[in-house]
């Protein structure tokens, strides 16, 4: 009996391989015809190295070529999954195939293969469930977790918290310098005990002022003079840097008249007499001139019909007029840029 259990120790033992190694035996098992379409996909260096694998691979334990192929067609469906559903219904579909230990173990190995970071699988989260895990947090970790996620949806979160929170974040991001991976890890520990999901480790973005002021040009126009004020009593010269990166609806007038008609193309008359009740009378007059006579008589005629208005209603008729003149440049048809004449693009 003693003899009969020592017996598989006789074979070669598993080896411990390197990434690069597992994708050199993988395609060694797809066969030639089958790994050179595969290759084909690389990059030249990634050929090379590959191919560098490839020779040195001998005598590869039959145990070590199984646990590969496993590992592979186990990564695979899981990466099914996340495209098909996302991370939690991979994560479900996986528990019920593996067990929760298994299925943990194999969604790390995507994330660290993928680059898969927390604050990227955060983009998919719920604002509101975000916002109110953010509300409990210190600053410093909210900084850290909206410098790193699209501008748009840092600023409706960052909209939504208290006036004095969204300045304190706001400094923090322009201020931020490479974060420490202590902190990093202690703020992806938390993310997966509050959100209950997996992450990885490549958290990167640090903040700065373009952060901010990507940011800011999203967030509703009380948030942005109520942080950028505050920003500016803090610290004048971070503020400056922020908003010299910023395009603000009073930037308008330095544009050229064929960006700004074309900006008008898309606005309507009630939107733009709104906006333009709290302007300066040479934005005004610059406006008029770049419509028709007849537009710009009814763009006055509605000015005066308005008589007394909220400051909220202007602002987020302004808002709206950013919105759409970000928009058009996202689509190539014009470009956006503070102080500088710009023509339409061809």
């Amino acid at each position: 009996m003693a003899e009969a259990l020592q017996a598989p120790s006789a074979q070669p033992p598993a080896l411990v391989l390197k990434p690069k190694q597992k994708v050199a035996l993988i395609l060694i098992a797809m066969g030639i015809e089958r790994a050179s379409k595969v290759m084909q996909e690389f990059s030249d260096k990634e050929v090379e190295e590959i191919s560098i694998e490839i020779a040195r691979l001998q005598n590869i334990p039959v145990d070590t070529l199984n646990e590969t192929i496993v590992e592979f067609y186990e990564m695979m469906m899981a990466n099914q999954y996340i495209v098909q559903g996302g991370l939690g219904y991979a994560r479900s579909v996986l528990e019920k195939a593996w067990g929760s230990k298994k299925a943990e173990e194999v969604l790390k190995k995507v994330e660290a293969a993928t680059e898969v970071s927390a604050f990227y699988l955060l983009q998919t989260v719920d604002d509101k469930q975000l916002l109110n895990f953010l509300q409990n947090e210190h600053p410093q970790t909210a900084a850290l977790i909206l410098a790193n996620l699209k501008p748009q949806q840092a600023a409706s979160i960052l909209s939504e918290l208290p006036e004095e929170y969204q300045y304190e974040i706001a400094y923090r991001v322009a201020t931020m310098e490479k974060t420490a991976p202590d902190l990093i890890e202690d703020i992806e520990y938390v993310l997966r005990e509050q959100l209950g999901n997996v992450f990885g480790s490549g958290l990167s973005k640090t903040g700065g002022v373009g952060t901010v002021a990507e940011i800011l040009n999203s967030v509703s126009r009380s948030s942005e003079k109520n942080i950028l004020g505050s920003l500016r009593e803090r610290d004048e010269n971070l503020a400056s840097e922020i908003t010299n990166l910023m395009f603000l609806f009073e930037d308008i007038g330095h544009l050229s008249t064929a960006v700004v008609q074309r900006i008008l193309q898309e606005v309507d008359s009630k939107t733009l007499a709104m906006a333009l009740k709290a302007t300066s009378n040479d934005l005004k007059e610059m406006i008029f001139k770049n419509m028709s006579e007849r537009a710009s008589a009814m763009l006055k005629e509605e000015l005066e019909y308005l008589g007394p208005v909220r400051l909220k209603d202007v602002e987020n008729a302004q808002k709206d007029i950013l919105d759409i003149a970000r928009r058009l440049e996202e689509q190539g048809e014009i470009i956006l840029s503070r102080g500088e004449e710009e023509e339409l693009i061809d």
